[in-house]
């Protein structure tokens, strides 16, 4: 699984095949998707234009909550793989710690055996989910997808992962802006000393840490600046100065919280 790749959430359907064909032609060989986006059939079609082969590529998609389910899930995997227009995906994950996922996870477990999906993992689970799926099931999650940035850090869940011998991965790296995140002081310090952005030098400050990244844009000039942070390291100095900007909390939603919880469950996705 490449540490960097590139992700599409919240891109349109209608601009999707073509963001992800500028972002292959920039040289992106991963892209992250989901049932729940709307747009893993144009991410499908901008795979089979690009001539890639596609033993190059990993793509990952995910299972919504309303499909989760033993039954549901193989059934909904087909139509994402359909939609995809893809034999196999490289990662497939259950999207929301919500709904019936143990039964989900025994599905996807036979999917794995079937080579239909190279691994399998979750999304934003914290520690205590992740750990009793772990306990109670043959095959430990390869990833769990969750919300890190400089100001929601994970480094307690990351230990977990680690120990339990899980990949983080990280969405919204950039926390999408909020906290003036592109305007913060001790960031933009450290990106001028490395004749940087404050863009860049997040992503290598996540990859540093072996946190895989995802970062989305629509620009081909952004796509190819957020490629370009392996010609520098950030020293022990300046992750720990970005280490003090952890606040502990998320920058957008807690999936624990009963009111989210119904929002989420709630949210039909066809």
């Amino acid at each position: 699984m490449p540490i960097l790749g590139f992700g599409v959430f919240q891109v349109p359907e209608e601009l999707t095949e073509q963001v992800v064909s500028d972002a292959l032609a920039a040289g992106y060989r991963s892209v992250d998707t989901a049932a729940s986006y709307g747009n893993e059939a144009a991410v499908g079609r901008a795979i089979a234009e690009s001539g890639i082969p596609r033993g190059e590529l990993f793509v990952t998609t995910k299972m919504w909550i309303q499909h989760t389910g033993e039954v549901t899930a193989r059934r909904e995997f087909d139509k994402s793989l359909e939609r995809l227009g893809l034999d196999y995906v490289d990662l497939y994950l259950i999207h929301q710690p919500l709904g019936d996922y143990y039964s989900s996870w025994h599905a996807m477990e036979k999917l794995h055996g079937e080579g239909l999906a190279r691994a399998i993992g979750v999304s934003n689970f914290h520690s205590d989910r992740l750990v009793d799926l772990i306990t109670h099931n043959e095959i430990v999650p390869a990833v769990n997808q969750i919300e890190t940035h400089p100001f929601f850090q994970r480094r307690a869940d990351q230990d977990v992962m680690r120990e339990h011998g899980v990949q983080i991965e990280s969405w919204g790296p950039f926390a999408e802006g909020k906290n003036d995140l592109f305007d913060n002081p001790t960031l933009a310090a450290i990106a001028d000393a490395h004749g940087s952005s404050v863009a860049q030098v997040v992503l290598r400050w996540l990859i540093q840490r072996g946190v895989v990244v995802i970062p989305k844009s629509v620009r081909r000039d952004r796509m190819a600046e957020n490629l370009d942070v392996f010609g520098f390291t950030l020293t022990d100095d300046e992750m720990t100065r970005i280490a003090a900007l952890d606040t502990g909390r998320t920058a957008f939603f807690d999936h624990r919280d009963p009111a989210m919880v119904t929002w989420l469950g709630g949210r039909r996705v066809d």
